[in-house]
């Protein structure tokens, strides 16, 4: 059992070593736009809530 493990650790550090891992710069590009998007959509769904409840609430009463 501990060659298996073992054997599976050192196939994981090969892998690793073949991923392309994105330059620093590029990581916080990539998560800033990420950010940017979700408090975009986070937005606009809180204003579409609001618009629908608001108009809601004038076709109730």
């Amino acid at each position: 059992m501990w060659k298996k493990v073992q054997r599976y650790l050192h196939d994981v550090r090969i892998e690793l070593k073949k991923v392309n891992w994105p330059a620093k710069r590029d990581l916080t590009v990539f998560t800033s736009v990420v950010i940017v998007v979700i408090l975009f959509v986070g937005v606009f769904f809180w204003a579409l809530d609001t618009g629908f409840t608001a108009a809601l609430k004038l076709i109730i009463r």
